[in-house]
């Protein structure tokens, strides 16, 4: 596939232009040019020397992440920044990016994947960011303990420790919200629509007191192990477009 289509093709997919004034990440083509074929890409959560080299060595023509290398701008190509573009050039390889994109979309993205891998019900977009949504809403088709529902987090990744959860919600839980990755200022639209949980990557301090104060459940699961779904997603949807991939695993542990 031309590497102009398959851009093209993702950036449909996931209006990569609706967030465009929302999201300080570049999304879209980051790194290279848009000329090329496209015969093998590869996939990551984050855009780092060790996930470019790995993506080198599989000859990729793309690396997708979600995580990229310019966030509002580069002023100075120095230091690290210079090392993984110019890896990237070396092994003349294009660096795709979707963040807040593939953070919300209704069936690409990080919260659905969440949802899913869950056994939930998806019940609708949640987490307003300006004009566009984060998150999503999800049903539990009979009501969950708090210890069951932190069971199946616990199984995301190879983090080796259990998720931590602010239990301060209802025993049984039935309606939960998911923004994946940093997701805690969201905790007071997780109330409003009536949500027992939160499940989010990582906390912020002022979120137990908030959680207590408002009598919520916030369930962190980590910020990698959150963020794996919208990747291996785009993953499936390039194999279905014909085309090779590789999925690089890379757990960050926070």
């Amino acid at each position: 596939m031309d590497r102009t289509e398959y851009v093209s093709r993702l950036d449909e997919r996931l209006e990569t232009d609706a967030y465009a004034d929302v999201d300080a990440s570049a999304n879209g083509l980051q790194v290279g040019s848009a000329d090329g074929e496209v015969d093998h890409v590869a996939f990551a959560v984050d855009a780092a020397a060790a996930t470019i080299a790995e993506a080198a060595d599989v000859d990729a023509d793309v690396l997708v992440t979600h995580h990229g290398l310019s966030w509002g701008g580069i002023e100075r190509v120095t230091g690290r920044t210079y090392d993984r573009i110019a890896a990237l050039a070396e092994a003349d390889m294009a660096l795709y990016v979707s963040h807040l994109p593939l953070d919300g979309h209704a069936t690409l993205g990080n919260a659905a994947g969440v949802i899913d891998a869950l056994d939930l019900e998806d019940s609708g977009a949640f987490g307003a960011l300006g004009p566009v949504t984060i998150g999503r809403l999800a049903a539990t088709p009979e009501p969950l303990s708090i210890e069951t529902l932190r069971g199946r987090l616990d199984g995301f990744d190879d983090r080796g420790r259990s998720t931590q959860v602010l239990p301060f919600g209802p025993d049984r839980i039935e309606r939960v919200a998911v923004v994946t990755g940093s997701g805690v200022d969201w905790l007071d639209e997780a109330v409003d629509a009536g949500a027992d949980a939160l499940i989010t990557g990582e906390g912020k301090q002022q979120v137990y007191h908030d959680a207590r104060e408002a009598g919520i459940s916030v369930f962190l699961a980590g910020h990698y192990a959150t963020e794996t779904f919208g990747v291996r997603a785009l993953e499936t949807l390039t194999t279905e477009w014909g085309i090779e991939t590789t999925y690089l695993s890379h757990p960050t542990e926070l």
